[in-house]
Formats: structure tokens, C-alpha cells, sequence
């Protein structure tokens, strides 16, 4: 089953490495979940997205843990991922840094190192998806929009007085004004300038 809370997602094919790990991180309050190997956690994933960080270990079998992190690279998952990886390792971690892994902590390790980062982790997971949030805002914003109030918008953000947009868009002043003034109710803006940093932030224009 899918987690949707945040949580520490250890991935280990040592049954005692994990009872171990979700041992440390519950003694600090954070929430944890463990699997013996790759296929386990696309399993996990099949369910729905994973909130939180993978705690991944870069030797196992049957995939090894850069196999699982590049088959999370093609599944586009975001979710911060910290490599444990031995001395001989590092080369390979290094490499599925640059790949978009998250953090490596080489072996043997002191659990509050351990613990530190995986909290930095997911105090970056979570800022990632309070941006998505509002990028979901934004655009649920924008299609509200009607296609006039969509053409008034770009010319305010432009920076246009009203009878120039009125001349443009062979409507009456009082029309854009009506309209300028749901864009702001609709976008939840005060000024021009606010809609051209909405704009500029990246939200879409499509419904």
C-alpha cells in the first residue's frame, strides 16, 4: 500500500540492517518503512506515489541500488534518495548524484549523521510539494479565466492602461475594467504587477 504521509523509505536487503534503521529513525520521531530489495518498493510505487525519502543501500541483490535508482529516474520520481554506500562504492554514488540522488553516507556511519541528513531530506521533499500545491493553485486559477478575461490578463500584465486595452480589443473602458476586475478576483491579485509575477512564475495558460 502507497504512503501518502511522509516517511523514511529504507531499502535493504539485510533484514538486520533494516530492523536497525527503522529502529534509529523511530527514536527520533520519524516515521519509517522498510523493503528487502528494488522490486518491493516499485511494488510500493505501483500503489501510488511515496512521500518522504528512500534510504537506499547501493549493494543487493537481485538489483542493486543504482539499478533501483535509475528505474526510479524513469519512473520520474522526485522523492529524495540517500545512497549507503561502502568505501569501493563511492565512485558508483557519486555518479547516481549526478543522476539526481539526493545525498550518500559511506560506510560504517554514525546514526545521528545518518538521521541529519534524512531530515534534511525531507524538509526538501517537503518544500518541493508545498511548491506543487501552489503550482496547482495557480493553474486551477487560470482556468477559471474566460478567453476574454485571459486577453485582458496578458495586457495588464503588460503594463497597458485600460484604453489602450479597450482600443485593442474594440470593447468599451467600463467592459475591461469588468473584466480586469474579475482577473483580480479570479487570480487573487491586487495589481498589474502582481498578475505579471503570477505570470512569470510559470503558470500555464491552457484550461
Amino acid at each position: 500500500m502507497a504512503t501518502t504521509e511522509p516517511c523514511v523509505h529504507i531499502v535493504d536487503d539485510e533484514a538486520s540492517v533494516r530492523d536497525a534503521l527503522t529502529f534509529l529513525f523511530g527514536s527520533h520521531g520519524l516515521a519509517a518503512r522498510s523493503y528487502d530489495g528494488g522490486p518491493a518498493l516499485m511494488q510500493a510505487l505501483d500503489s501510488g506515489p511515496l512521500r518522504g525519502c528512500i534510504v537506499l543501500d547501493v549493494r543487493m541483490e537481485p538489483h542493486s541500488g543504482l539499478q533501483v535508482h535509475d528505474a526510479l529516474v524513469e519512473r520520474g520520481v522526485r522523492v529524495p534518495v540517500i545512497f549507503l554506500s561502502g568505501h569501493g562504492d563511492i565512485p558508483m554514488a557519486v555518479d547516481a548524484l549526478k543522476k539526481g540522488a539526493f545525498d550518500f553516507l559511506e560506510k560504517p556511519f554514525a546514526g545521528d549523521a545518518l538521521v541529519e541528513r534524512v531530515q534534511r531530506a525531507l524538509r526538501v521533499e517537503a518544500a518541493q510539494q508545498a511548491s506543487a500545491a501552489r503550482g496547482d493553485e495557480r493553474e486551477a486559477r487560470m482556468a477559471s479565466l474566460s478567453e476574454r478575461e485571459r486577453e485582458v490578463m496578458l495586457r495588464v500584465a503588460a503594463g497597458k492602461l485600460n484604453k489602450v486595452i479597450a482600443d485593442e480589443l474594440h470593447v468599451s473602458m467600463r467592459t475591461v475594467e469588468v473584466h480586469r476586475a474579475w482577473v483580480y478576483a479570479k487570480l487573487g491579485v491586487r495589481s498589474g504587477a502582481e498578475v505579471a509575477t503570477l505570470l512569470a512564475s510559470g503558470a500555464s495558460l491552457s484550461a
